[in-house]
């Protein structure tokens, strides 16, 4: 499977044309600020209909217009297209020409892991971001999980809705009974995540421990799953005994929305202490793990999206990380021109220049 071909129209800075990948390897090569990475968002905004950046759609658009669409080509057993409209405020996806009406179709058809540098959130960054990532990785090969998720997400939102409301009135009498007939669901599909987050967190760490040891020549990096609930009662009875304190909040204050992971060193939390270039190496081996997590268990390689992975990393490191590079069936590199590309080209590697949003071999 792989991407073999990207056409775009007033996406960010990218010429409206349509550039053949049809390679296992893509190199793109250019100064900062030419299109490079907006040629891989272009990719996973087909693959996901989302952008990795965390901007909204509308600022997609290059300067200038409110209208935008990418397109792409797959080559697998079967070939299929994907196409994602925003026109007038409202996107659209398309598969094969027919209209799909939920993203969660994309999972299956173009499975893409992007590295870039938004993903040092998941080391830094709050324990919204780090639950984004494993979620995500869960989703990857899961679909139950996606759809508990989501149905988890709609329950706690209404929770939240009634609490938010109690707050600024004080006069629902009837909150007690509405929160009576959520609490089961909540507690219910709450349940089926932490579940399903105990398992895989286990297996992804397995993973992540020997692949950060292999890099860094640390032993000891796990990650722990911290979960919010940790009554030993019935989440049921829990969640009523702390019904009061909600509802002064006029929040879900507990729940699989608040757990955490953390990484930890031989039992102690590892984030904090680390040096940058550790919570780099950290960012880049989460990824890592997910794509072989996601190849473990479908059986499938993804496509590898990689926004200056090497750039900041020294020989050695680059090496030992190349050495552990995930299976996939198509990968994208950026690169800047100084930079020794030529060392990591293949016989059929095709390679790009990038500037000013165009794209030449």
């Amino acid at each position: 499977m792989l991407f073999s071909s990207l056409r775009t129209a007033a996406f960010r800075n990218l010429a409206d044309t349509e550039i053949f990948t049809d390679a296992k390897d893509v190199f793109l090569v250019g100064e900062n600020g030419q299109g490079k990475t907006n040629f891989l968002e272009a990719l996973y905004f087909c693959a996901y209909a989302s952008s990795f950046r965390k901007v909204s759609d509308n600022e997609l658009a290059r300067n200038g217009e409110k209208d935008f669409c990418a397109e792409v080509k797959i080559t697998q057993s079967v070939n299929d297209e994907i196409l994602v409209k925003f026109e007038k405020g409202k996107k659209s996806v398309f598969i094969n020409k027919k209209h799909s009406e939920d993203r969660k179709e994309l999972l299956s058809i173009a499975p893409s892991i992007v590295f870039c540098h938004e993903d040092m959130e998941f080391v830094s960054g709050s324990p919204e971001r780090r639950r984004w990532f494993f979620d995500q990785t869960l989703s990857l090969y899961d679909p139950v999980y996606l759809e508990d998720f989501r149905r988890f997400r709609r329950v706690l939102k209404s929770r939240n809705s009634i609490l938010k409301n109690y707050v600024n009135s004080r006069n629902n009498d009837s909150i007690e009974q509405v929160l009576d007939a959520l609490d089961p669901q909540f507690a219910v599909y709450g349940q089926k995540l932490m579940e399903k987050r105990e398992i895989a967190s286990g297996q992804f760490s397995d993973v992540f421990t020997t692949l950060y040891e292999d890099v860094a020549g640390i032993s000891g990096i796990n990650v722990q799953y911290i979960q919010s609930w940790k009554s030993e009662k019935e989440i049921i009875d829990y969640l009523r005994e702390r019904r009061s304190t909600d509802m002064a909040a006029g929040l879900s204050l507990s729940g699989p929305h608040r757990d955490r992971y953390v990484f930890a060193h031989n039992g102690a939390e590892f984030t904090g202490k680390a040096s940058t270039g550790q919570r780099r190496l950290l960012a880049l081996l989460l990824r890592t793990a997910q794509a072989r997590r996601f190849s473990e268990v479908t059986g499938q390689n993804p496509i590898l999206l990689l926004d200056d992975v090497l750039l900041e990393m020294d020989g050695e490191k680059r090496r030992r990380f190349l050495s552990v590079m995930p299976a996939y069936d198509q990968a994208f590199y950026t690169f800047l021109p100084e930079e020794p590309y030529q060392r990591y080209c293949k016989e059929d590697t095709l390679i790009y220049r990038v500037n000013s949003g165009k794209l030449l071999k």
